[in-house]
């Protein structure tokens, strides 16, 4: 992981301004100082005022270790904390973890928030905003594409930025390039419009993929390649055997063999399964082109391009470290883009345009000719301290988020409706198939638990409801079928009713044909995610299941429709 970036950009040519910002965000060891202190005197986080049993604790019952304390807002929460750090000893280890939850995050105390859609996007930490603000407003920044003390510094910024990306994923700069993007999908868009497919050009993925990586297809089919999928199993990703089994026999690895892309997703965003990267190195060997969708994978896993050297992958940053939105990377070879044909250019990809005419000679900087006008140069600075500021964290993350989320899968199982064996919810989503102990260990699921919340009769209740009643309990979680057809329909057992969908299908017609609604409830933990988040989804869920409580929701949900 990369750890080491430089931030020596400066409006000024006098070292001791580079040198001021340097001693802002690192230390020697390339770490963020910023990231284990603040401004800000710790306060105890405040009861959520919106849930009950929020009687303070008093410090004899607050569990403490190594010198922290999680502090929680019930009675009942220190009991379970206790229970847990019993249950999962190694949970103590991610420590640090705690520290940065209270320094950085403190406002979703402050709030009475509960946070579980990281998935959906990650929280931003706020010294991470304050050392991008003060940069800011310490020194001017140009359009890149102008000429001046500006314009250079945000040239530097840009490459500076560039370099954190190819560090911190492991990446060779004299094979692999950086183009940013606003996000994963501008990044897999611009492969899907560029690549050459053809007659004869396979493109395979799986079907537990993001729309993003669907919407390829669009462009192969036009181009009159064949589009294969990878079935997905029950739980969701893919099954090693039968990947093998289907690249094989689209295989391009002959003479005058047309170009074929795969195009892999390393994590589900919503069955959980990661998919085995070795996968990569199959298709490789067989003369596809690889490309990885990490959108899901990079801001809770390690992710090394020279083990998987893939030639192209796609993250948003705002999934890894909360900020800034709006600025995504496409890090691909050298060799691959130059195999890649963009169907129009811009302002920005050019060198020389005929005008009227045809004749175009595009940027002699390959990075830019994928990069359509003015990239958001403001921003990029931002990529640099974040990717810093994630790295020391980053070898932690696996071993919390897997004791939180196995600690919270086992206890909603348990649930049930009084004097009945109906439980609360069903867990549909991949489960952790071993413990972690140690840091820097790499769970062989992600941090996300996909679900449906269940009637007493054992039917299901509305994902629209449960969203309603969870944003009542000051929870954000996410329903639906989180962008991820496939995924959603494996979990949710309606694979039949794919081929019967038609052109103008309407979700509503979709809905009455299975006669439920077609998605899950998503709970996802990330950066900042601490036990007592887990507590409050479980103690939402145990008020999913008493009547009287949750008849006075619904009543409050039918209201609003």
């Amino acid at each position: 992981m990369g750890g080491t970036f430089s931030s020596s950009s400066s409006s000024s040519p006098s070292p001791n301004k580079r040198e001021k910002r340097r001693s802002a965000t690192s230390s020697r060891s390339g770490r963020p100082r910023f990231s284990l202190s603040s401004e800000k005197t710790f306060v105890p986080p405040e009861s959520n005022a919106k849930l009950k049993d929020s009687e303070p604790l008093s410090p004899q019952r607050t569990p403490v270790f190594l010198g922290i304390v999680d502090h929680c807002n019930s009675a009942d929460a220190a009991e379970a904390y206790k229970q847990f750090l019993h249950d999962f000893p190694d949970y103590k280890l991610t420590w640090i973890v705690d520290t940065l939850r209270h320094t950085d995050f403190g406002r979703l105390s402050e709030h009475g928030e509960t946070y579980v859609d990281y998935m959906g996007g990650a929280l931003y930490p706020e010294s991470l905003i304050r050392v991008h603000t003060d940069f800011l407003s310490r020194n001017i920044f140009g359009s890149p594409h102008s000429v001046g003390n500006s314009s250079s510094l945000s040239t530097r910024c840009a490459e500076e930025a560039r370099a954190a990306v190819l560090s911190f994923f492991n990446a060779s700069p004299d094979e692999y390039t950086v183009i940013f993007t606003p996000n994963a999908t501008g990044g897999l868009k611009l492969i899907g419009e560029s690549y050459p497919f053809t007659e004869g050009s396979t493109y395979m993925l799986p079907c537990d993929a993001h729309n993003s990586v669907h919407g390829i297809r669009e462009f192969a089919m036009r181009n009159g390649a064949h589009v294969s999928y990878i079935p997905s199993p029950p739980t969701g990703g893919v099954d090693l055997t039968t990947a093998h089994r289907m690249l094989f026999r689209y295989q391009p690895n002959s003479p005058g063999a047309a170009p074929s892309l795969f195009v892999l997703t390393a994590q589900s965003n919503i069955t959980n399964a990661k998919s085995p990267l070795s996968i990569l190195r199959y298709a490789s060997a067989l003369g596809y082109h690889t490309v990885l969708d990490a959108a899901a994978l990079a801001p809770t896993s390690t992710i090394s391009l020279t083990d998987y050297p893939v030639d192209a992958m796609v993250v948003s940053f705002y999934k890894m470290m909360g900020f800034p939105t709006g600025v995504g990377a496409l890090i691909a070879k050298k060799s691959f883009l130059g195999q890649l044909y963009r169907p129009w250019f811009s302002g920005g990809n050019v060198e020389v345009v005929q005008v009227p005419g045809e004749v175009v000679t595009l940027s002699s900087e390959l990075h830019e000719q994928f990069e359509d006008g003015t990239i958001n140069y403001l921003s990029l600075m931002a990529v640099s301290d974040g990717l810093r500021f994630l790295s020391a964290y980053m070898p932690f993350l696996p071993l919390r988020l897997s004791c939180l989320s196995q600690y919270l899968i086992a206890a909603l199982s348990e649930l049930r409706y009084e004097n009945s064996d109906t439980t609360v919810v069903r867990i549909l989503s991949c489960k952790p198939t071993r413990r972690l102990k140690t840091v820097g260990a790499q769970s062989d699921v992600g941090s996300v638990i996909s679900l449906v919340f269940l009637t007493p009769s054992g039917s299901m209740l509305p994902n629209s409801f449960i969203a309603h009643a969870a944003s009542r309990m000051c929870i954000s979680l996410r329903t639906g079928c989180m962008c991820n057809p496939g995924g959603a329909a494996a979990l949710l057992g309606i694979e039949d009713a794919m081929p019967q969908l038609y052109d103008g299908v309407t979700l509503e017609d979709l809905e009455r044909a299975v006669g439920h609604e077609t998605g899950v409830v998503r709970l996802s933990f990330g950066l900042a995610s601490n036990f007592q988040d887990a507590w409050n989804v479980l103690r939402f869920a145990r008020t999913m299941g008493q009547a009287e409580e949750r008849m006075a929701l619904w009543a409050g949900w039918l209201a609003t429709l």
